[in-house]
């Protein structure tokens, strides 16, 4: 039986708005790990029966199949009633022996990825977006992956060609009523404000930036989306696993400060019974420029699971506690009861059938 759909929150300035839980697709490309079209079809199922109505997506996830995938999975679903973001930056181009991924996994789809910020490379990778996802239209688009932390000196180059050709594009579209909201999907919080001297933008989606494990885009990203209205959606908050006991940080080996830290945040979660999932999804919620927290199941039993961590008792000695071992920032917003209360849930069950 499906659960009702998710209390939403509005994107910036746009017209958008988007559940508070939604779905990181990164995963189910297959890229990162072997993930089948079955079972990425279950996850993303299994995410509507949740309530879920925010997807996100990229290009550049299994090269292509994750954008065949979320539009197979979706395309019969009301297009009203979701919001889909996608990503520009990248352009797919045929290759015939495509390098195997992390781990030995196959490439999924026979495609090699080029960057492209300008404003042709843009508008070649929306038209391509649409044919993989076989829709009519996307709501949300982010500029993919542009900033130091992934080209390094070469930078520079790539924002020049974004300023001045790719937000363009994205204005245009927007302006024109193609895409409804634009952003940029990065890891770091320079770029973003880099990106807002001189571009409007109603979203950023900052993966692993501001989670439980780290709060730093407090002292500048935040406070900036909330002068010029912008929101904030927060991709891997588990910083690609490690809050969970995983082996990775932000893709990479954590250095030995981090792995402290992030065990120090399981032990305190452990001592009061909450899962950590729930603590770092839960946590991130409770910001006020914050629209959406974006996991990314591997699985329908994953997502089941992200779900449940949503709505689990959190008692507020576990955020004083935090804060009293030096693992929680002072000033960061820590949740005041469930983020989705019982009465939400009702509450939306209402406007779903009235």
């Amino acid at each position: 039986m499906s659960q009702p759909a998710l209390p939403t929150r509005p994107v910036g300035r746009s017209s958008l708005r988007v559940s508070v839980l939604g779905l990181g697709c990164a995963t189910l490309g297959g890229s990162r790990f072997p993930v089948s079209p079955q079972v990425a079809a279950g996850a993303i199922h299994q995410a509507w029966n949740d309530g879920v109505r925010y997807v996100d997506t990229a290009p550049f996830y299994g090269y292509g199949a994750a954008e065949r995938r979320v539009g197979d999975a979706l395309r019969a679903m009301p297009r009203g009633d979701w919001v889909l973001s996608t990503k520009v930056g990248r352009l797919l181009v045929p290759c015939a022996n495509p390098p195997a991924g992390a781990g030995g996994t196959p490439r999924p789809m026979p495609f090699d990825a080029v960057y492209d910020y300008s404003y042709d490379g843009v508008m070649r990778s929306f038209e391509a977006s649409l044919q993989r996802l076989g829709l009519d239209r996307i709501d949300m688009l982010f500029v993919h992956d542009i900033g130091a932390y992934v080209h390094g000196a070469a930078h520079a180059g790539h924002m020049q060609a974004l300023e001045r050709g790719g937000y363009r594009a994205l204005d245009s579209l927007r302006s024109g009523g193609a895409v409804r909201a634009i952003g940029l999907g990065v890891f770091e919080t320079a770029v973003c404000l880099e990106a807002m001297q001189w571009g409007h933008w109603d979203a950023f989606l900052l993966a692993g930036g501001y989670t439980l494990l780290g709060q730093e885009p407090l002292m500048d990203l935040l406070p900036a989306c909330e002068t010029q209205g912008v929101s904030l959606i927060v991709g891997s908050p588990l910083n690609s696993g490690i809050l969970a006991g995983g082996g990775l940080w932000n893709y990479k080996a954590p250095p030995p400060p981090v792995a402290a830290r992030a065990e120090g945040i399981r032990d305190v979660c452990a001592a009061f019974g909450v899962p950590v999932v729930a603590a770092a999804l839960q946590f991130v919620l409770a910001h006020p420029a914050v629209a959406a927290v974006l996991p990314g199941p591997r699985s329908a039993q994953e997502q089941a699971d992200n779900l449940r961590a949503l709505h689990h008792p959190i008692p507020p000695g576990l955020w004083a506690a935090l804060r009293d071992r030096h693992l929680l920032h002072p000033q960061a917003p820590v949740p005041q009861g469930p983020v989705v209360s019982t009465d939400s849930i009702e509450r939306t069950m209402h406007e779903v059938q009235s």
